[in-house]
């Protein structure tokens, strides 16, 4: 074999190696191209499962049934949680006032009903409230039995009080998942009834697809 035949066989060789080089160049390229898209997909889909299990609204409502305004700050409603204590402290005074004011009616009733015949104690009527003392036994009766009545009642405006915030959070974690935007068209189109051979007009609403959102929770 001559020089130049070698030189020939030599460079075509050579081409052939540098073309199946390359050849494994692009599909070791196309395979991390394909891994990556692969991790990228999956990163999404456990971006998703995150977004979703990272608020959930039974957390918000348990918060606020152990703690009145916790189940708000869930939410990021912070301006919500003064309004909160505002409320539940309205019949918390009320309890204590009239819980008060039944505790001295009901002294006052049981030491001017032990200051009557036949015991004739007048021992405890030196320790009745002097706004009480001039009433006679059924007005100090009468506010004894309002008195507590009241307490009673503001004990219930507690409870429903507390299980109004509880209900607050519940429902504003639940309008957190979804899209509230104005995102919203109204279309007027013809139509036409083949049964009744007469037009019409039909409503057709479009409504935007929920978008994720991520609302973290401490």
């Amino acid at each position: 074999m001559t020089g130049a035949k070698k030189l020939i066989f030599l460079f075509i060789g050579c081409i052939f190696f540098c073309c199946a080089d390359l050849s494994a160049q692009k599909k070791d390229t196309s395979a991390k191209k394909n891994n990556a898209v692969i991790k990228k997909d999956s990163a999404l889909a456990k971006s998703d499962t995150v977004v979703k299990l990272k608020f959930r609204p039974q957390v918000a409502t348990r918060r606020a049934a152990i703690l009145p305004g916790w189940g708000q700050a869930t939410n990021k409603e912070y301006w919500k949680i003064p309004l909160v204590y505002g409320v539940l402290a309205i019949p918390t005074a009320l309890y204590f006032y009239n819980d008060s004011w039944y505790s001295k009616t009901k002294y006052a009733y049981e030491a001017k009903f032990k200051a009557q015949a036949p015991t004739l104690d007048s021992s405890g009527l030196a320790g009745i409230d002097p706004q009480l003392k001039n009433l006679g036994l059924a007005s100090l009766q009468s506010y004894r039995n309002t008195f507590r009545r009241d307490r009673d009642y503001s004990i219930l405006y507690f409870i429903l009080a507390w299980g109004l915030q509880v209900a607050d959070a519940t429902v504003f974690a639940h309008l957190k998942q979804f899209d509230v935007s104005d995102d919203l068209s109204l279309q007027v189109k013809p139509q036409f009834n083949p049964n009744t051979r007469t037009p019409g007009l039909g409503l057709v609403f479009n409504f935007k697809e929920p978008s994720k959102k991520i609302f973290t929770t401490k």
